[in-house]
């Protein structure tokens, strides 16, 4: 896997919207935000339209994240926002400009698309973090502020990911060595079948989702399952699911759904790790080798996961 160069101090910073639009207030926020955190940021010409429940047509969105990878000025690439849309671009994307042009690339929900895409077309580890409208703009809490420096930023990186507060449960104990991809879980079960689904075989397998019923998490899963993503996986990490609640009073609870499909499984997974549509959110590298000890609760990346 190719890793991007280590941001620093005065660094420029682009920002991205391959999916839905956003407020100029937003933008403005992120921007001041950002630079607080010592960036310089260029902000994409898309994040400022509207077209539909996209930021711009599809060839523009491509054309805009092409444009970004190409720039010799950017030095690192978080988007703007998830909502819908990114999937729509992966064929319009230059892969191997991307390979060439290795940078810093965060982003999570829609985004997922991305991080597949780049990881298996582009050789590129990427960043399953927060992005600028969505997080950054907001109350951007000091542990997610400190945990996306540590991943794309520090001189010493800290390799143990861990929540802030919440507790790691088990479901299956045991120890997982591999790679970690995934992201969004109606994401990753809308590319199967496409040249862009995620490779799982040998890699420890991160899902996360928000505000889906538990019967249509069970739905996604199982697709997971009968397509073997599950299976090949050699450990799995579910991140925060938040919101995602019986509809019905007679529906199973979303930790039903996991002990009926991921328990039987036999691999080591652990669950409630703090990733993804929460407040307190872990930045996780794709693409680096990890240690999974489900047994004890603990993650730890096995590699830097940028370079000077």
């Amino acid at each position: 896997m190719i890793k991007p160069k280590r941001l620093k101090s005065g660094d420029t910073i682009g920002i991205v919207a391959p999916a839905s639009p956003t407020s100029k207030e937003k933008i403005e926020k992120a921007c001041e935000k950002l630079s607080q955190m010592g960036f310089r940021v260029v902000v994409g010409k898309n994040c400022h339209s509207q077209y539909g429940y996209l930021t711009a047509e599809d060839k523009l969105r491509a054309e805009e994240l092409n444009s970004m990878f190409a720039n010799k000025d950017i030095d690192g690439i978080i988007c703007l926002r998830g909502g819908y849309g990114t999937p729509r671009i992966l064929d319009l994307l230059d892969y191997e400009l991307i390979k060439n042009n290795p940078k810093v690339f965060v982003g999570y929900s829609d985004i997922t698309s991305l991080h597949i895409a780049f990881n298996k077309y582009a050789d590129l580890v990427t960043f399953h973090g927060p992005m600028a409208a969505s997080d950054i703009a907001g109350d951007f809490s000091d542990f997610s502020r400190d945990s996306l420096l540590n991943a794309i930023s520090s001189d010493e990186f800290n390799p143990i990911i861990r929540n802030a507060t919440e507790e790691i449960k088990t479901i299956n104990g045991g120890i997982a060595v591999g790679q970690i991809i995934g992201g969004n879980l109606s994401l990753l079960t809308s590319t199967l079948g496409t040249p862009y689904e995620i490779d799982t075989k040998g890699k420890i397998l991160f899902i996360e989702e928000i505000g889906e019923d538990t019967y249509k998490i069970d739905r996604m899963l199982t697709q997971l399952r009968l397509a073997k993503k599950l299976e090949e996986a050699k450990g799995i990490i579910l991140g925060n699911f938040n919101n995602c609640l019986p509809s019905d009073q007679g529906d199973f609870r979303l930790e039903e759904v996991f002990e009926q499909i991921i328990k039987p499984l036999n691999k080591p997974t652990i669950y409630n790790l703090q990733a993804g549509h929460c407040d307190l959110a872990i930045t996780i590298p794709f693409g680096v080798k990890a240690r999974l000890d489900a047994t004890k609760q603990e993650i730890t990346i096995l590699e830097s996961p940028t370079i000077e």
